[in-house]
């Protein structure tokens, strides 16, 4: 009798929408039930999910594409989401729940679901202006409207911006750095008007217009004329003027997509209606979040309410049934072109309100606060937005402020009651206190992951935290959270920090002159860069040798007094001042041969304690360093490298060969490994393990570099640790063939060798760049993975081995040498 139980099928959830909204609801999903649903989504843009916000850095060049993805497509395929980029949502069958999508070749497909969610954001409203359809109009709202503006700033001098909003300034800023020539059209009598007041837009202004920026107030367009080839060439006004205009940028605003929704029979008013779960009105198997959405009569353009909304979403699809969306109080904080912008509230105020002001144009600083009776109810910030967070939590809370009004404008840093005692505001807050508006991150959060998780950098921060990671105007915040929690400045640039007391260089720094300005000794680093120490100390002249050589290999001098007492000697000191040998075992194995001259070594030279180390090899120790050189002789095996920066052991378990559970020869993959790269020095201690079957009896999922074998070939994890802090390893890719384990190993730890800080573990390099960075650098670039590997192998090619070679390992024999005394 079959008395097999077959598996429960999961519901269907299909998202139409791949934006910053429906995707963070996903996000969230998955941490509450990341196995109730197999998800498809559909997104119209060939990309995935990524950060719209940042598109106006991208069109600045200061931030690439790759730089302001959220998700990648990795991300996808890990957490076993069907991704359909590129694909449009042509209609939804509610009766039969069937998606039907079309791709630009006119594809077709059909996805059936249990549940659907509307996450289809907005669409830029276009001005209906005689030649708005004329090559070189366009909108401002995604990937593909930021590179044909890259494009035309490439070709044409002059671009004309319609709305002086924030969308419409971060447009005209960037285009102004692209090179072309800027004019700012905006119909109102001052810029920005839904977040500033009149004093704080002039400011704004004043300041873009020092920096070359054109503006057209109260301006009337009545046409976009064009040219012969119908590329627009001018803007004209109502009163007979123009300006030249090669590009023109429609910023005026966003109106939800709501056509989809219309098709399908959905009440629509201002957006998708919905409930306070977020489900649609009309059908309850469907919900809608984001831009679309309209809650309460109100859609929402900001990214906070859309996560607050995503987070209950995702409650709500995760079957817990408590979640209620009731509208979020927003507040801006901005920074446009640079300049620091906050308002919050009603910050225009009316008759029964109260005004505290503070004005300063030639100090750049002006603040509006608006009182009604002892409530703070509106506030307006210019250049100096620090107490921002601060002001909003006033207002939300609706606390008195009667007590403090002498006080207010002056900051939370004035006020006794809040404990700030001069110290920075980040100190001062407490762990309730929210940080990061986007994303609903407060202080507790952010100093819980520094603390469990040893965040170093800015970066890691927003990975861990997404704290920062969306508009980026709490970015000062969080930087502070990290000087205190830490215990030092670990900034976003933590390259700057100086390597030693005797330099002001920061690792980076020294490793780019190293490389750019062909550096081969360690006096000529420390004479290019104006070392503090003509000489330099015990920390930075290790890390400067290691530098030298892994950069020039086989051209860089390599200095032994450079190294640690370990590495002078290849051995490892013990306390009683004698020293430890370990010889190479490939990947564990030994002969009798082998055994028999240790056990004479031990015999001969009176060796006291002999052990089996963790690594599966066997330590002498209690070794004179008058014999150290016979011991090496007599064992003649090779230096096991135990003593210094580079690779350790490959553990292995007996794999295939013996083992009736083994899929892979774990045992011959070890020792391919191992033969390859044990000359190899790196900027700390590396340790390989193969494991032959997923029992993973060589515990590869701590090491450095751990393969495990699968029914398949081979699958790789990069960046364990078992060191003081244990950090499980991360799966970095699945293998066919020992050939391209060998291949994807060793360009990995090419990478390591030419980018981690000196005694930086590969779990702290990993963390500091990013695992996605690595994967593109290795999985994603074929050529370059190949040559990281060749340049390797190079660098290794003719490695003296320091046990046997010692002339060509630059071994000074004479520290061998007792000595005599009278």
């Amino acid at each position: 009798m079959d008395m097999r139980v077959n598996a429960p099928t999961k519901m269907k959830l299909v998202m139409v929408g791949n934006g910053m909204a429906g995707i963070r609801a996903i996000e969230e999903l998955l941490k509450l039930a990341p196995d109730l649903y197999d998800i498809t989504v559909f997104g119209a843009e060939p990309h995935p999910n990524y950060n719209r916000i940042l598109l106006s850095p991208v069109l600045a060049g200061e931030q690439t594409l790759d730089e302001i993805v959220l998700n990648d497509w990795a991300w996808y395929t890990d957490n076993g989401i069907t991704l359909h980029a590129g694909w449009k949502v042509t209609a939804v069958d509610r009766v039969k729940r069937l998606v039907s999508a079309e791709n630009a070749a006119g594809e077709t497909l059909q996805a059936p679901y249990d549940r659907l969610v509307l996450a289809t954001g907005s669409n830029p409203f276009i001005l209906p202006l005689p030649g708005k359809d004329l090559t070189g109009v366009l909108a401002y709202r995604d990937i593909a409207d930021t590179q044909a503006m890259i494009d035309a700033a490439a070709q044409y001098p002059h671009a004309v911006v319609i709305g002086g909003g924030l969308l419409g300034l971060e447009a005209a800023n960037g285009l102004m750095k692209r090179g072309m020539q800027v004019t700012v059209i905006h119909a109102s009598e001052w810029l920005m008007e839904r977040q500033l007041d009149k004093v704080a837009a002039q400011m704004l202004q004043s300041s873009l217009e020092e920096r070359g920026m054109h503006f057209r107030m109260n301006a009337q367009t009545a046409a976009l004329i064009g040219d012969e080839t119908g590329r627009v060439s001018k803007v004209e006004f109502k009163d007979g003027s123009h300006v030249p205009a090669n590009l023109v940028v429609m910023a005026v605003g966003i109106r939800p997509n709501t056509g989809l929704a219309e098709s399908m029979g959905l009440h629509v008013n201002r957006g998708i209606v919905v409930t306070d779960t977020l489900q649609t009105v009309t059908d309850p198997r469907i919900w809608s979040v984001g831009e679309c959405a309209a809650h309460r009569g109100v859609a929402y353009g900001l990214v906070a309410p859309l996560f607050e909304q995503g987070k209950v979403l995702a409650n709500h699809l995760a079957e817990f049934g408590i979640g209620r969306y009731t509208g979020s109080l927003t507040s801006t904080k901005l920074k446009v072109t640079g300049i620091d912008l906050f308002s919050a509230g009603d910050f225009m105020g009316d008759a029964d309100c109260e005004e505290i002001v503070m004005s300063d144009p030639a100090g750049g600083v002006y603040k509006k606060l608006v009182l009604k009776g002892d409530q703070l109810v509106g506030a307006c910030l210019y250049g100096d937005t620090v107490d921002g967070s601060w002001y909003f939590k006033l207002l939300r809370d609706g606390r008195s402020v009667a007590d403090i009004r002498d006080k207010l404008m002056f900051g939370e840093s004035n006020i006794g009651d809040v404990g700030h005692q001069g110290q920075s505001k980040a100190a001062a807050m407490a762990d309730t206190d929210e940080v990061c508006g986007c994303n609903g991150v407060t202080k507790g959060a952010i100093c819980k992951a520094i603390k469990d998780k040893g965040l170093f950098t800015l970066d890691e921060v927003r990975k861990q935290t997404k704290a920062s990671a969306s508009c980026g105007s709490c970015t000062g915040l969080v930087e502070q959270i990290l000087m205190f929690t830490a215990g030092g400045d670990y900034s976003a640039t933590p390259k700057l920090k100086p390597m030693c007391g005797c330099s002001d260089h920061g690792h980076q720094a020294v490793r780019d002159a190293i490389s750019q300005h062909k550096l081969l000794t360690v006096g000529d680093v420390f004479k290019f860069m104006n070392w503090r120490t003509p000489n330099g100390c015990a920390s930075c002249r290790p890390a400067v040798n290691y530098y030298l050589i892994s950069t020039w290999p086989k051209e860089a001098q390599d200095d032994p007094q450079s190294r640690y007492i370990n590495e002078r000697s290849h051995a490892n000191i013990q306390k009683d001042g004698t020293y430890s040998v370990i010889p190479r075992m490939w990947a564990g194995e030994t002969t009798a041969a082998e055994l028999r001259r240790i056990a004479d070594v031990v015999d001969k030279y009176q060796i006291p304690t002999v052990k089996v180390t963790g690594g599966q090899r066997i330590d002498l120790l209690g070794v004179k360093k008058e014999d150290l050189v016979n011991v090496w002789k007599d064992i003649g095996m090779p230096s096991g490298h135990a003593y210094a920066k580079a690779l350790r052991t490959v553990k292995t378990c007996v794999g295939s060969e013996w083992c009736r559970m083994g899929t892979q020869d774990s045992t011959q993959m070890g020792k391919d490994l191992e033969k390859a790269m044990w000359r190899m020095y790196a900027p700390h201690k590396v340790k390989f393990a193969v494991s032959g079957c997923p029992r993973n009896c060589a515990e590869a999922g701590i090491k450095d570099v751990g393969i495990i074998g699968v029914d398949s070939g081979w699958e790789m994890y990069v960046g364990g640790n078992g060191g003081i802090k244990t950090e499980v390893a991360q799966f970095f890719t699945k293998l066919k063939t020992a050939e391209e384990v060998l291949e994807y190993t060793g360009a990995f730890m090419q990478l390591y060798r030419e980018e981690g800080w000196y005694l930086e573990r590969t779990v702290h390099y990993i963390h500091r760049v990013g695992l996605d960075y690595v994967k593109k650098k290795i999985l994603d670039d074929a050529s370059l993975r190949q040559a990281l590997w060749a340049k390797l192998q190079a660098a290794l090619d003719g490695e003296p081995d320091p046990w046997f070679e010692l002339q060509q390992a630059q071994v000074d024999t004479r520290q061998f040498t007792p000595l005599v005394t009278a």
